[in-house]
């Protein structure tokens, strides 16, 4: 499946303060805010992601 080219055009921008932390295992983790500012869901199961089933 092709990439979705809204992530590509997420991606180029810069993180912003409070995007991500990681984890103490090392694992880079975004946050909810993150995921609004990019404001879609890219189907990857994001442990933070607001449109997730529940």
């Amino acid at each position: 499946m092709p990439a979705d080219p809204r992530l590509a055009a997420f991606a180029a921008q810069p993180l912003r303060p409070g995007d991500f932390y990681h984890t103490p295992e090392g694992y880079l983790v975004f946050t909810e805010q993150y995921h609004r500012r990019r404001g879609f869901c890219c189907g990857s199961g994001c442990r933070h992601c607001p449109w997730k089933k529940r």
